[in-house]
């Protein structure tokens, strides 16, 4: 491991006058800070990392106070999950050019990702989802990638921004993209010609009311991410106070918390960032809270990952044998989590859901299976 302290600001929020004392069951005296000189990499499991460059969403924007700002719930909040090591980087260094701020944290996130952590970033603009994915790119690996925000952020724009870097992320040459899914955005907002293009490259798009009605489906979606970058545009405004150009419809917070939890829960996902957080705009310090209280549902659902069992350990599931159609396949949920799995033509098992099992017992083809078979082609 390299010495990443020179990327970071020299204090750490666990040093600052803001950090208050902590009872021993707090947050705040068990999380480690990882860019201590004694610290070890064998003493996380997962890895805070802030950073608060907005100069992507606008380019005169001050660097942003969110991330302690978060940690300030975060640290209070109460660790039930002792059997998870949690440690604290700090807040990247914001860099005298916008790409010296990326380039700080690619460099972080590669040396976390390579050490086998997990990241969680607390941004920082939207466009910061680039880092993320890059960390895969550097390494020319495929990566099944995930965003929530009620935007789908493809405009045309000369340079990398808040509302176009996702069309470097899915059409540049070569591409790392072996899916993206994106989750609860506003039909109103979104161009339907984009949608259709993007259709027939096999992404899966869900919009807010079907995200809503069925939330668990999305929980076989983030199970297979890699990487989940989650905007506070997708959270409605009257439950994430710092939106100020948000929408009066989104996720409320148990919905926002739900998915998170879902992210945790993937066996597959290295990589987990929050953007969009503006404290200057936050009333009472109320989505401070919410987002605090989405990492910790985060860290919920990575305890229920490391209990899980394999599929080849065929005693902790029961097995479902359904025909449907002219489909003869298996179903299998597993007696640990309750989360589901189907088995496709070609004898691999995917991710589903509890809704799906129940289309297919009804002599319907389930969606999930449709869109599989489509990536198979």
């Amino acid at each position: 491991m390299q010495d990443l302290r020179s990327f970071f600001e020299p204090e750490h929020f666990i040093e600052s006058a803001e950090a208050d004392v902590y009872q021993p069951l707090q947050w705040g005296a068990n999380i480690k800070c990882a860019t201590s000189r004694a610290f070890d990499w064998y003493d996380a499991d997962i890895v805070l990392v802030g950073c608060g460059e907005c100069r992507g969403a606008d380019g005169k924007a001050d660097h942003s106070n969110g991330p302690n700002t978060i940690r300030k719930q975060l640290y209070k909040m109460y660790y039930w999950h002792t059997a998870i090591k949690i440690a604290d980087a700090g807040n990247i260094a914001q860099g005298a050019t916008l790409g010296d701020t990326r380039a700080a944290l690619l460099a972080v996130l590669q040396e976390i990702h390579n050490a086998g952590k997990i990241a969680v970033i607390l941004g920082g603009s939207h466009d910061l989802t680039l880092q993320q994915y890059n960390v895969f790119k550097n390494a020319e690996q495929m990566v099944a990638a995930s965003v929530a925000d009620m935007l789908i952020d493809l405009d045309e724009a000369e340079e990398i921004t808040a509302r176009s870097f996702l069309m470097d992320m899915l059409t540049e040459t070569p591409n790392y993209i072996s899916h993206y899914s994106h989750i609860a955005f506003q039909s109103y907002y979104a161009h339907p010609r984009m949608l259709e293009t993007l259709d027939k490259l096999r992404f899966d798009f869900f919009r807010l009311g079907k995200v809503k009605e069925h939330i668990d489906n999305m929980e076989p979606v983030l199970r297979t991410s890699n990487l989940f970058s989650f905007d506070m545009s997708a959270v409605r405004y009257s439950d994430a106070p710092s939106n100020i150009n948000g929408s009066p419809n989104g996720l409320n917070g148990e919905e926002t918390c739900l998915l998170t939890r879902y992210a945790g829960m993937s066996d597959s996902l290295t990589s987990f960032g929050i953007y969009g957080y503006d404290e200057r705009n936050d009333q009472h310090n109320m989505t401070a809270h919410l987002i605090s209280q989405m990492i910790w549902y985060f860290v919920d659902g990575y305890l229920v990952r490391k209990t899980e069992a394999k599929l080849t350990e065929r005693d902790e599931f029961v097995v479902f044998n359904v025909a449907f159609t002219d489909n003869d396949t298996i179903f299998l949920k597993s007696k640990r989590t309750n989360r589901w799995w189907m088995k496709l033509p070609d004898n691999n098992f995917v991710p589903c859901s509890y809704n799906d099992y129940l289309v297919a017992s009804n002599d319907e083809i389930p969606e999930r299976w449709l869109r599989e078979q489509e990536r198979l082609l």
